[in-house]
């Protein structure tokens, strides 16, 4: 039979374990100084180096713990909600409840951590976690076992989206431009939504951040206006477009069918796979994309646009949608 004190350093373990992850600096902060030796023309001297913030950020479901991503902090609820609907755990807007952020101990919200409520069935939770759990079991080992149970469950992108060829050279000058983290630590990557003035895709909520919204256009080839809508930023490429698709979300602007979405990194599967749940029908990208991205892209219906630098890109699938 254990004695009180056995009991209360029981608790007192279990309490630990249950910790949520800690940081050091407020929760907003995306930069952090740190002094550096820099070798320049052959020589070394002391610098004082911006660091792109990564930390750790855990997601629960109901209270439990469901599955932890390192970030950049900020826009962690859009990350969540984002992340969630990529990966095939909510459908819709309508299968959240309520994001919010954990309270410790003393009544202060945890910057690390996230509880989600769903608004989803048991039974279909399960049955949702069992077929995620198969698809990134076959990512990697069978491409065509991966496109065919992803294509099981993302509608085909039926959209009557065309633009110009000067709309997709647009897109990374415009990113480029707001990418307000990455010019001080060159760090970070980031993904960004377009759409024109005068076609915003079916956004019926409220705008999210209005600090990242619709600040820049650049000439349409239609003549219209092209709109940066959103940008984010982060550590990780996937996050930062789950951190877009979350906005998009949140602001009720789903399916993205008159929608451009660019990043800054290469194409692989997942960012196809993730743009594609959000019904985007052109997708753009500095680098170039994979094989398993291109084939995944051509199944759906997705255009895709890769090595847009300067004055040329490459269209890989669905080249009807850009005009010349």
């Amino acid at each position: 039979m254990l004695n009180r004190a056995a009991v209360i350093i029981m608790r007192e373990r279990e309490h630990e374990r249950e910790k949520p992850p800690t940081r050091s600096i407020a929760a907003n902060d995306t930069v952090r100084r740190h002094p550096a030796r820099r070798f320049s023309q052959g020589r070394f001297a002391e610098a004082d180096e911006r660091l792109a913030v990564e930390e750790p950020l855990e997601i629960r479901l109901g209270g439990r713990r469901f599955t932890l991503t390192m970030r950049t902090p900020g826009n962690d609820e859009e990350l969540v909600a984002g992340f969630l609907l990529a990966e095939g755990f909510i459908e819709s807007r309508d299968d959240l409840d309520e994001i919010r952020r954990v309270r410790g101990s003393k009544g202060a919200p945890e910057p690390n951590v996230i509880d989600v409520i769903l608004r989803v069935p048991a039974a279909a939770l399960r049955e949702r976690l069992k077929r995620n759990f198969t698809i990134s079991s076959s990512c990697g080992v069978c491409g065509k076992t991966s496109i065919e149970a992803t294509q099981r469950r993302i509608a085909p992108i039926v959209s009557p989206l065309k633009v110009h060829a000067e709309t997709i050279l647009a897109l990374a000058p415009m990113m480029r431009r707001e990418q307000e983290v990455f010019a001080t630590t060159g760090g970070l990557h980031a993904a960004a939504l377009f759409v024109n003035s005068g076609a915003r895709p079916q956004s019926n909520g409220p705008r999210a951040n209005v600090a990242n919204g619709a600040r820049k256009s650049g000439a349409d080839a239609d003549g219209a206006k092209l709109k940066l809508v959103a940008l984010r930023e982060d550590v990780g490429r996937h996050n930062a477009v789950d951190k877009v698709i979350g906005y998009a979300l949140q602001s009720a602007m789903l399916p993205l069918h008159l929608a451009i979405m660019a990043v800054s990194g290469r194409l692989s599967f997942e960012i196809v796979q993730k743009a594609a749940v959000a019904g985007v029908p052109i997708l753009a990208a500095v680098s170039a994309p994979s094989s398993l991205a291109v084939e995944l892209a051509d199944e759906v219906g997705m255009t895709l646009a890769g090595f847009v630098r300067g004055d040329t890109f490459n269209l890989y699938c669905h080249p009807e949608r850009v005009l010349a």
